[in-house]
């Protein structure tokens, strides 16, 4: 709900989605009128946005590929208008994170726009950080030092989801536990492919019956609430924008 209140107030164009799990933020750029590609390591799932987005992909308006952003050749690739992520730059390490930045910068157009969503307050790391395959939780200030070392200008950073997450954590930890434990031994590379497309009940998974209750309608007084809390280090998930300084 944030980001498709965000996303109304630039102007549409053509995106790049890094990582785009299940598709929920292609499938809302879509819906804008924007146009793009999403880039994904795990082939099973571009095969379910294959499948998803087939008229979109049909009418030249989207295409997902099985291949790393991090080597995509910068002098052929198509340039965009918003480079995005959710619950990506988090399965990089140090030397990666500044590659992901410079890579995000050669493929952005002049004016282009970053967008990142990403799982903060290191002191509520847990199950699926370790499921995942998570280098790190960030904090606004870490997100402050990466883009200004890498020569971007952070122009929008909140947090999000507090105090709702925070208080069904434990109920999240226990789903995941007992729905991905086992994953904590897994490479970490398989892990990163995994956390595109979970399957924990309740969790990532609802029945139809839910979609009652779980719905914009419903959920707008805890989307205002996120707002109010927005500066909360507790938070545990932020949102940023970034554009680069022109060399």
């Amino acid at each position: 709900m944030y980001l498709k209140e965000r996303l109304k107030k630039i102007p549409i164009g053509n995106f790049i989605e890094v990582g785009p799990g299940s598709g929920e933020i292609s499938n809302l750029l879509l819906s804008l009128g924007w146009k793009g590609y999403s880039y994904d390591l795990e082939f099973d799932t571009i095969q379910r946005l294959e499948s998803r987005f087939s008229h979109q992909i049909d009418d030249g308006k989207y295409k997902a590929v099985n291949f790393d952003f991090l080597s995509l050749d910068t002098n052929i690739t198509p340039k965009a208008d918003l480079i995005i992520s959710s619950m990506v730059m988090e399965h990089l390490d140090e030397d990666l994170e500044q590659r992901y930045m410079q890579q995000a910068k050669m493929l952005l157009n002049p004016n282009g726009l970053l967008v990142g969503l990403v799982p903060s307050s290191p002191k509520h790391w847990g199950i699926e950080d370790e499921i995942a395959g998570h280098h790190r939780r960030y904090t606004f200030d870490s997100i402050q030092k990466l883009t200004h070392d890498t020569n971007w200008h952070l122009s929008h950073c909140v947090g999000l989801t507090y105090p709702i997450s925070n208080l069904l954590l434990p109920l999240s930890n226990l789903l995941v536990q007992k729905g991905e434990g086992h994953k904590v031994n897994l490479s970490t590379l398989q892990k990163t492919k995994d956390s595109g497309c979970r399957h924990v009940p309740f969790k990532t998974e609802f029945p139809s019956i839910t979609s009652l209750f779980l719905n914009s309608f419903a959920l707008l007084p805890f989307h205002w609430l996120q707002k109010l809390f927005a500066s909360n280090t507790n938070c545990l998930v932020t949102y940023f924008e970034a554009t680069y300084f022109k060399d």
